[in-house]
């Protein structure tokens, strides 16, 4: 049987994304032909491994201990029933996948969405408000210690300030027009319906209100991302679905082309989802807010619909 990290098909979070357009990290790209990932199951006994594996927890079953099902009220952070891991695909370790290898030693940095130094805590509470439409985990708290401790193990041996290879999700070819949402419509049936299912909502684990997530996550509707989330941007999810989509896809052999990858992603952002309020404050320095940004306000007079599905040469260039 396989592990249930294996399982957890992805398409989400993530909101994106730790390595991502209008996303500024210190460093240089470090090429690899090693990805270097370690089993915390073999860490000595005692607090620092439990706390890791916890955190690993919370990546994989984040439903479980923190979702909106949970018996507990006040432990209820997460807004959806998704799991971190459907973004950072394999507890975090998959190659190209938003992996978690290597973040680490990229905080604090820039980020362009708040024009300003972030820690890590700030960006994983990102994630949470954004991705798992919920709220913010307390900084000094129990899960968010875990969630670093967790990150900082897979960050092990990476020196300080480098990214490596295979960290975020690979470029891809812009296309000389806009997505497609009806050619993307068909892209979604013949590659996505089948585990994510034809109304988008997915496969639960269980029933609603059990607190046991999802086989598949729904790809929008109510307990999906929200539209704040990076996934919800076309370049994002366009190229987070090429190098890990259908489930099993890895970047060096890639499922779908690129054309139909940027219309499935068109297809399954046009759709309805959570709204997060206030999205015009998103990028307050508007020169570095992403040109797929589906919402205004912009520098530029391209129009809102180009932004959302693109082409967006014409927008770098005029830039």
């Amino acid at each position: 049987m396989k592990p249930k990290w294996i399982t957890a098909c992805a398409l989400l979070l993530a909101a994106a994304a730790f390595a991502l357009p209008g996303v500024t990290a210190l460093g240089a790209q470090t090429p690899s032909s090693e990805w270097p990932v370690s089993d915390p199951e073999g860490l000595p006994e005692g607090v620092w491994k439990d706390t890791v594996l916890y955190g690993r927890d919370l990546i994989v079953d984040t439903y479980a201990h923190v979702g909106p099902e949970v018996i507990e009220p006040e432990m209820r952070y997460s807004g959806n029933n998704l799991a971190c891991q459907n973004c950072h695909l394999g507890a975090g370790t998959q190659r190209y996948s938003l992996s978690l290898v290597g973040v680490y030693g990229v905080f604090p940095t820039y980020m362009g969405r708040e024009n300003e130094v972030r820690t890590l805590e700030e960006r994983v509470n990102g994630c949470f408000e954004r991705s798992m439409n919920g709220r913010a985990l307390p900084v000094d708290g129990t899960e968010m210690k875990a969630i670093l401790a967790y990150i900082q193990f897979l960050s092990t041996g990476i020196p300080i300030g480098e990214q490596i290879e295979g960290r975020g999700s690979p470029d891809m070819p812009f296309l000389e027009r806009a997505a497609d949402t009806v050619r993307g419509e068909s892209v979604y049936a013949r590659n996505c319906a089948l585990c994510h299912q034809p109304d988008g909502q997915g496969i639960r684990n269980g029933e609603a209100g059990d607190a046991k997530g999802y086989l598949y996550p729904p790809l929008w509707g109510p307990d999906s991302y929200n539209n704040g989330a990076g996934m919800h941007r076309l370049i994002a999810s366009a190229r987070f679905i090429r190098a890990s989509m259908p489930l099993g896809t890895t970047f060096e052999a890639p499922s779908l082309s690129v054309e139909d990858a940027w219309d499935v992603a068109a297809y399954i952002n046009s759709h309805p989802r959570p709204v997060r309020p206030d999205l015009d404050a998103d990028y307050p320095d508007r020169t570095r807010k992403p040109v797929d940004a589906p919402f205004p306000p912009f520098l530029d007079d391209f129009p809102l619909e180009q932004h959302r599905l693109g082409p967006f040469q014409p927008i770098l260039d005029a830039r």
